[in-house]
């Protein structure tokens, strides 16, 4: 999807929308004249960081959490002008907190979760949070390892945790579901788990390997390993005396609201 209309069309029509977005900037290279070319191909959300260090900035496992580069400052700087969403998932804290002040539209967190409620290198501090809320942005809970400490897979409670958490933080016009995964349940046999586990050490080796990855403590939330995820939180969020208002800009209406606030064709 291109324009913001697109998504009305898709929803309209009962066809599958795909937005394009990048989650790290190497084929940028030096060059933010590309955001205009990947831009014309169909991208619509572009990372500046993954966990280590881009040109455009310091990612969350960096340690020397260095900032938006000035070549990031260019790059936010020309996303904000062809609607481009800046999402700052997986960067830094000074990235986190240069980029919002650099940028003069929205921003996403698109996937992370709260450090109040578990302190990890892959979610945000509060103030990060509210600072991207108050862009008009949005920020979106993810369904990873990443919500605690336990050695086994994360629980469907522990989610909602997060999710009270960033509610309370920002508003309910500023969060939304950030999966990070696939539409269809994960096959959780040993043939995956095996695969996993060969991701895992590629990963640890390219040093891009948050805490707590292991083939133990598999990407996904078992009581929401589903294709109906979201009609299961839904049905959790009525139980949790949520209004139907609220659930449906969870849900997908505050992304919606956003992309429209964001994206300029």
């Amino acid at each position: 999807m291109r324009r913001h209309e697109d998504i009305d069309r898709a929803k309209r029509e009962g066809k599958l929308g795909l937005i394009i977005g990048f989650q790290s900037t190497e084929m940028m290279e030096a060059e933010t004249s590309r955001i205009d070319l990947f831009h014309g191909l169909g991208a619509r959300i572009m990372q500046l960081t993954y966990n280590g260090r881009s040109l455009f900035g310091d990612g969350c496992l960096e340690p020397g959490n260095a900032g938006l580069s000035r070549l990031g400052h260019e790059a936010v700087e020309r996303m904000n002008e062809v609607g481009v969403a800046v999402d700052l998932s997986h960067a830094g804290q000074r990235t986190t907190a240069e980029a919002i002040a650099a940028s003069s539209r929205p921003v996403l967190i698109s996937h992370t979760g709260c450090n109040a409620i578990y302190s990890h290198p892959r979610s945000n501090d509060d103030a990060e949070l509210r600072a991207a809320a108050e862009t008009g942005g949005v920020v979106g809970i993810y369904l990873m390892p990443f919500l605690d400490g336990g050695t086994g897979p994360s629980t469907a409670e522990m989610f909602f945790a997060h999710l009270d958490h960033a509610l309370d933080v920002c508003g309910e016009d500023h969060v939304g579901i950030g999966s990070d995964q696939g539409i269809e349940p994960i096959d959780d046999g040993p043939e995956y788990r095996e695969n996993l586990r060969r991701e895992v050490e590629m990963r640890q080796k390219m040093g891009i390997s948050a805490p707590g990855e292991s083939p133990d403590r598999p990407p996904f939330i078992p009581e929401l390993n589903d294709a109906g995820r979201m009609d299961l939180i839904a049905s959790a969020m009525v139980d949790r005396g949520y209004s139907t208002k609220v659930i449906e800009k969870v849900l997908g209406g505050n992304f919606y609201r956003v992309f429209g606030d964001i994206w300029k064709s």
